[in-house]
């Protein structure tokens, strides 16, 4: 199961709710975009996502919720902030797991899985949202709402393949589908590959 909160300050989705963009000020003629690569680290509350570090329980830290059905809770999100300097669009997009909103009440490794589906899922809307900022031609006089609509397209996706996901495995329990879903995540982790490289 899967929740998000939102932040303010920068385009950031937390499961149903999203911020709003903090451009800077400076409006340029166009350049392409370019990433910026400021490599966010772990912390005491995120955990950046990453091939070789995968979640624990010890990292579900929340208080669990014991008048749900739930019997795990996992909170992801998907960040993007911009500025516009010396006429170059610059961007950098984050995918975290929040451990002082994620919980588990039944710990167990099957669990646990699908726990870190609905992280690899985030992850993989990440690098898509990575893939339309590189082919986004930059206009001054409409990429505000040009970033926008590029943000709130990918989170609607990443909405939608979050609920099927949950859906179809109906939350972890129907285990034939909960495995074809984990095949899919990794091949779509696999084919997003060449847009992994974001912060």
């Amino acid at each position: 199961m899967m929740r998000h909160y939102p932040l303010i300050a920068v385009l950031l989705f937390f499961s149903f709710f999203s911020g709003t963009p903090n451009p800077a000020r400076n409006i340029e003629p166009s350049k392409p975009a370019v990433l910026l690569r400021t490599p966010i680290r772990e912390d005491n509350t995120h955990i950046p996502w990453s091939y070789t570090r995968k979640l624990s329980w010890n990292d579900f830290q929340c208080e669990p919720q014991r008048h749900t059905d739930a019997v795990a809770l996992t909170s992801t999100s998907l960040g993007l902030s911009y500025r516009i300097t010396n006429s170059i669009l610059t961007y950098e997009i984050n995918c975290t797991f929040a451990k002082d909103k994620s919980w588990g009440l039944l710990k167990t490794d099957y669990i646990l899985a699908h726990e870190q589906g609905h992280f690899d899922l985030t992850e993989i809307y990440a690098r898509k949202l990575n893939k339309a900022m590189q082919q986004y031609q930059f206009n001054a006089q409409t990429y505000k709402q040009d970033i926008n609509t590029i943000y709130e397209d990918i989170v609607h996706e990443k909405e939608t393949s979050q609920q099927a996901y949950d859906g179809e495995t109906d939350h972890s329990r129907n285990r034939k589908v909960q495995v074809e879903w984990l095949k899919k995540i990794d091949a779509q982790l696999a084919e997003t590959a060449p847009y992994a490289v974001y912060p």
